[in-house]
């Protein structure tokens, strides 16, 4: 019996992203086990049964939990959880453990699978202190170290490891992300009742993520003040950091506060159908290991522009409307082609549903899998 035992602890607000894709990818998983493999889920018990309710049976019958509720960030899972690993392997065949996080026990006694991400903290230093980068790059060598495989969410991602960290190439391999299942096209009736409750207009330019740095919102918002006074309203929706305050401050100093919304988080069950009932999406990212929203935008039949920078090529291919994140001038011309052209809309919302279609969470978990079956040997 091969027992793989995947660290669930990121499944909690604090990591939004991370979070979602160690959910998505246990569900997968369980799915294509063989009937010789378990896949045992190491997290705080309320995460586990957060997880098994809904999934169908064939899920459930897979999984097993070992109860943990050491965060990340805490010295003692140092020693915890190889204690846990040790006392679950003398009662039953454990043939490795998948931390999702670079922070994680780094001697835990069992041949090790990491998830690796982006290297955010050190391509942009000036909104990170020194000591806060040393960390990062102590930690992120000590998980490198530690883990016999690492999987990096996409092949720009991988690159930057291999450029950044003494990590042979053949230790990593780019396995994409994908939407969830939810994220695609909304019926009529779903969008007007969600455009309804957020107070929407029919027509808006939309934007999903954080409004950290990194994200280019500033220029985002100097691109929409050079469109016409008539340009569709420009939604800005996702967490916000009071450190950061400056694209609501461009908004208010180029005078149009009133036609830049930003709405904050929003319900996870809305964002399909923000996604359908914007005229389009508009990401204007610097960097990106993956960049999530733009292919949850094409799944759900909005035409997309985005950022040629890092990730986000590879992931949008030929279905989206390229621009250069630096040039404030190509983002304006972009979003005034998508607010003009409803021919162009049409062909970026049917490329970018195709494109989207190439991604699953099936194809990512048989990947997962066949890195895990080659270690297990």
């Amino acid at each position: 019996m091969r027992n793989y035992i995947l660290d669930i602890r990121t499944a909690t607000s604090h990591f939004p992203g991370i979070g979602r894709y160690v959910t998505s990818l246990a569900s997968a998983l369980a799915e294509q086990l063989y009937p010789d493999e378990r896949l045992t889920l190491l997290g705080h018990p309320a995460q586990v049964e957060e997880f098994v309710a809904g999934q169908r049976a064939r899920v459930i019958a897979s999984v097993t939990s070992l109860a943990c509720d050491d965060s990340p960030f805490t010295l003692q899972q140092q020693w915890r959880i190889p204690r846990l690993l040790r006392a679950q392997r003398n009662t039953a065949t454990v043939s490795l453990y998948h931390s999702p996080y670079y922070l994680m026990p780094y001697r835990p006694g069992l041949p090790t699978v990491l998830t690796f991400y982006d290297l955010i903290p050190l391509r942009f230093p000036a909104y990170v202190s020194l000591r806060a980068r040393m960390l990062f790059r102590f930690t992120a060598q000590m998980a490198l170290c530690t883990a016999r495989h690492v999987i990096a969410i996409s092949e720009a991602s991988r690159r930057d490891l291999l450029a950044t960290f003494s990590v042979s190439p053949e230790r990593v391999t780019a396995i994409p992300l994908a939407a969830e299942a939810r994220f695609c096209r909304q019926p009529r009736a779903v969008v007007e009742r969600v455009l309804a409750h957020y107070s929407l207009p029919a027509e808006f330019l939309l934007y999903v993520g954080s409004n950290k740095p990194h994200k280019n919102l500033v220029n985002l918002v100097h691109a929409y003040a050079a469109l016409p006074p008539k340009a569709p309203l420009l939604l800005i929706a996702g967490p916000w950091d009071a450190r950061h305050p400056d694209a609501r401050q461009a908004a208010q100093q180029l005078g149009v506060s009133e036609r830049v919304r930003f709405l904050g988080i929003v319900d996870d069950k809305d964002l399909p159908a923000l996604y359908s009932g914007a005229l389009a999406f508009v990401f204007p990212s610097l960097y990106e290991g993956f960049g999530l929203p733009a292919l949850e935008a094409m799944a759900c039949g909005a035409p997309v522009a985005c950022s040629n920078a890092s990730s986000l090529p590879e992931v949008v291919g030929d279905a989206a409307l390229l621009f250069d994140p630096s040039d404030v001038r190509a983002l304006t011309e972009a979003m005034q082609r998508l607010i003009e052209d409803a021919a162009l809309r049409q062909r970026l919302s049917e490329r970018g549903l195709r494109r989207a279609g190439t991604f699953s969470w099936q194809r990512n978990a048989s990947a997962t899998l066949s890195i895990y079956r080659r270690i297990a040997g």
